[in-house]
């Protein structure tokens, strides 16, 4: 039996480029843009036809926002900067949105500030909608540092959810966000953690954080050298080296760069590095083993290793990392 398409966003297919500058711009109404129509009249779905559904009953939730073309700049892009925006994109006659609206405003609600969760009515704002490329709904990215993190579309079960927002939350780390956005209203700022972090992964996660690499390699490595089975001291050091490989890098540039070279090391494994980065490990495990598949001797061997130092970047008990391992010895024997 055929397998179900993924959920995922496939990557490129969102933009963001011109929001900064279109921020400053005076508010236009919705719809004033030439050509723009809501994206239901788009697919051809109106709720004349479709039966209209209520807007998703948002409550008092102190984390979600909703976003227009007036207020994207500062409730997004701005606010991306400190802590990760999680954007789902709606319209009052799509059914799976009523079904997915909820379960991302009981996670927001779960996730006590960790991420912001923003909604979008794509019918009363159809300019912004089609200016960064939304397709179908309902459709859910995130912003990390001004930076599009596609997630995924469709009404997904709640535990797929859980893990796309895990997921962002692992790259907003590796990307330097890692704030907490204060609730808005009335609502009580969360009660912090009581349980203290091992002192030297802290001080080492910190320091990657900040951009320290040279200090974080350090910590991890003490920490290493203290307890050589330290396997969350051996993963932050896969993650240092992964920040280091892609510093400085255009993601786009190496990814099309890659897809032109299937068979080419460098090409291949850096391409993978950024992926991964963004968020997206399975692309980047698939891209590497299919390059394993094609190459033989050395370059097979190195391909082979750079994937096994990516599994480290995300943990042995990832079932992704399982999977990628099954496909790894089906290429090699």
């Amino acid at each position: 039996m055929a397998q179900p398409p993924s959920p995922r966003i496939p990557s490129g297919a969102v933009d963001l480029s011109g929001l900064k500058a279109r921020a400053t711009r005076p508010p236009q109404p919705a719809g004033s843009a030439a050509g723009a129509m809501p994206v239901g009249s788009a697919l051809g779905v109106t709720p004349e036809h479709a039966g209209a559904v209520p807007a998703p009953a948002h409550g008092a939730n102190p984390w979600l926002v909703e976003v227009n073309e007036e207020n994207f700049g500062s409730e997004v892009m701005t606010a991306s900067m400190t802590v990760p925006v999680v954007i789902d994109f709606w319209a009052g006659w799509c059914q799976p949105c009523k079904q997915l609206g909820p379960i991302l405003e009981k996670l927001a609600l779960e996730y006590e500030g960790r991420f912001i969760l923003a909604t979008v009515d794509t019918d009363a704002n159809p300019r912004l909608s089609q200016e960064i490329g939304i397709q179908s709904l309902p459709t859910v990215l995130a912003v990390v540092g001004q930076q599009p993190v596609p997630l995924f579309q469709g009404a997904v079960p709640e535990a797929q959810v859980r893990q796309f927002l895990d997921e962002l939350l692992r790259v907003s780390a590796m990307q330097g966000v890692t704030g907490r956005a204060a609730p808005r209203g009335d609502a009580p700022f969360p009660a912090t953690e009581t349980e203290e972090p091992d002192a030297p992964h802290a001080e080492a996660y910190d320091l990657m954080v900040e951009g320290d690499l040279d200090g974080a390699e350090a910590a991890y490595s003490a920490a290493l050298a203290t307890r050589p089975n330290d396997i969350d001291a051996a993963e932050g050091l896969a993650r240092v080296g992964l920040l280091r490989r892609i510093g400085g890098v255009d993601p786009d540039t190496v990814v099309k760069s890659a897809d032109g070279a299937p068979t080419d090391v460098a090409a291949q494994t850096l391409a993978a590095d950024v992926e991964i980065a963004s968020g997206a490990p399975e692309a980047a495990f698939d891209r590497l083993v299919q390059a394993i598949r094609m190459t033989g001797g050395d370059e097979r061997d190195a391909l082979r290793e750079h994937l096994l130092s990516l599994f480290a970047v995300l943990g042995a008990d990832d079932p992704r990392v399982a999977t990628a391992r099954r496909a790894l010895a089906s290429a090699l024997f």
